[in-house]
């Protein structure tokens, strides 16, 4: 008889992102785990010491999938790069609905009180960085722009993963370009998406 496949770290994280996309990650559990790797529940104690540790590495794997549909997303849709992050990030919530209400409505790591309070959060300020040499403001004006930008955004994400309103790619796109164009057009009067930088 051949051993037993041994249960590994990356296998919890891979099943229990199939759990969290398929029913949310409020129906993980260590049995739920174990049900779909058909194993016992001693594997993930042997690798977690508790389902608090699996939830706080699962996070990371799961903004790390987050990232790579970022990636994928960009690269399979010829789209002005300026709306590449919003549109994504609204289409998440589309289709990994599950996954977009753990990361970035119950679990979403930002504490805002003052504004200056979303560049604490790891990555922002690079995305910022990137943004203002995109549509060539300086970094000052292009971070207000781009935490407006990401507010109007996530409204439209929120209410997406919620079901509250269901519009179409070309419908979402149109509103994000005529934010972005307002926004911009507020410090260069004469910005457009054909003629920046």
């Amino acid at each position: 008889m051949p051993p037993k496949a041994k249960i590994t770290k990356e296998m919890i994280l891979n099943t229990v992102l199939d759990i969290t996309r398929e029913t949310g990650f409020e129906t993980v559990n260590a049995r739920s785990i174990a049900s779909k790797l058909k194993c016992s529940t001693r594997p993930i104690f042997t690798c977690y010491r508790n389902m608090d540790e699996l939830k706080n590495e699962f996070l990371v794997f799961a903004f790390e999938f987050y990232n790579q549909y970022v990636a994928n997303y960009s690269n399979s849709i010829n789209r002005n790069p300026y709306l590449t992050l919003p549109i994504s990030y609204i289409e998440f919530a589309k289709e990994e609905t599950n996954l977009f209400k753990l990361l970035f409505i119950n679990d979403m790591d930002l504490d805002m009180v003052e504004i200056k309070d979303f560049y604490k959060e790891s990555g922002n300020e690079k995305k910022a960085k990137a943004f203002s040499e995109m549509i060539g403001v300086d970094l000052e004006h292009s971070k207000i722009i781009f935490l407006d930008l990401f507010l109007y955004s996530h409204g439209i994400a929120v209410l997406t993963a919620t079901q509250k309103i269901s519009l179409s790619r070309a419908d979402t796109e149109t509103l994000i370009a005529n934010m972005l164009g307002a926004l911009i057009r507020q410090k260069k009067p004469d910005w457009d998406f054909t003629h920046s930088r």
